[in-house]
């Protein structure tokens, strides 16, 4: 809904004046799947779930023309639980953002994603989402600032400068480093045409050892199909860790049929000090009803060695397993609307 009345009465009221140079949107993303999870050492699991190829989300966005080519915006956003209707935690942490933007780039300052985990998701068939997520294959998805990062202060170079973009990022600890991740991040790029690369590297502070990351990502798209690839190594320093360093490689693409798309990934995760490695399989289908709706269907499996424990529903976190060493499989069908 552009420019929504609804939008500006939650914002507020604005003053006739800065109204007429200022707009508001309300949007959103509505994304339910049925979903079957079979681990190795645990029963099967059918439920009704979300988030399989975007997530489900609800937001307001605004800019205001400040002038002389400034501007103001703003961006508050957060997640939706579109299977049960959820609302009561409701909050803002998908971002919360204030920017001033110019001719010299953007300044943003709040919530946001961090410069290397973007580097991943932007470069991923399935965008980090369902089971072909290649987050599933990190031990380290539990880190404070994994993939946002709070009481952020990053600086966006501006567009115009000949196919090169890039993003530096750092959030204050704010008296508690474990907590809140004191956290540097830097991501830079280069786009022409059919092809993009860029790179990013980050910090993160855990008191008394460091979190450390580093990415390399890239895309060509032939027309028939775009094809990724992606590198991406993750270590704990000064901290006895069980997967204290581990590089994951992902190959993908993304084929458009007529009014669909498959993705499909081939992801293998190499942790340096044992054998406790992972791989995963993902193909899918995204069929687009109109420019706001599709449905869709995907599945992966995960094979775990030694003592990894990857799930397809996400990471070894995900109650009912598998067992450490042991397969895992996944199926989505399901349905997205944008609005």
């Amino acid at each position: 809904m552009k420019k929504s009345l609804l939008a500006l009465a939650v914002l507020g009221t604005m003053a006739g004046a800065a109204s007429a140079q200022s707009s508001v949107t309300l949007f959103g993303v509505v994304d339910v799947n049925a979903k079957y999870v079979k681990n190795d050492g645990f029963d099967n699991r059918k439920s009704l779930g979300t988030d399989g190829i975007n997530s489900s989300r609800l937001g307001f966005r605004g800019v205001e023309d400040l002038g002389g080519g400034l501007k103001a915006g703003f961006w508050l956003e957060g997640a939706l639980q579109p299977d049960t209707g959820t609302l009561s935690k409701f909050d803002f942490r998908r971002r919360s953002t204030l920017s001033l933007i110019g001719g010299f780039g953007e300044l943003r300052l709040g919530r946001d994603y961090t410069p290397i985990f973007w580097n991943q998701t932007v470069f991923d068939p399935f965008g980090t989402n369902g089971v072909g997520s290649s987050i599933n294959l990190s031990h380290n998805t539990g880190q404070p600032t994994y993939v946002r990062a709070d009481n952020s202060a990053a600086y966006f170079l501006p567009a115009g400068l000949g196919g090169l973009y890039g993003w530096a990022q750092i959030a204050a600890a704010e008296g508690s480093p474990q907590a809140n991740g004191k956290f540097a991040s830097g991501r830079i790029g280069y786009a022409a045409g059919p092809f993009d690369i860029a790179a990013a590297i980050s910090q993160q502070y855990l008191e008394p050892g460091k979190f450390k990351q580093w990415n390399i990502s890239g895309s060509w798209d032939f027309g028939v199909a775009k094809v990724l690839a992606q590198l991406n190594n993750e270590k704990i320093t000064d901290i006895v860790a069980p997967f204290q360093e581990e590089r994951r490689f992902l190959l993908g693409a993304v084929v458009p049929l007529g009014q669909g798309e498959i993705h499909a990934s081939y992801i293998r995760n190499d942790v340096r000090s044992s054998d406790s490695d992972a791989n995963q399989l993902a193909l899918g289908y995204v069929y687009n009803l109109s420019k706001r709706t599709a449905i869709y269907g995907q599945g992966a499996r995960i094979n775990n060695k030694g003592a990894s424990a990857f799930s397809v529903s996400g990471g070894t976190s995900s109650p009912g397993g598998p067992t450490a060493g042991g397969n895992s499989t996944g199926f989505e069908l399901g349905i997205r609307h944008f609005f």
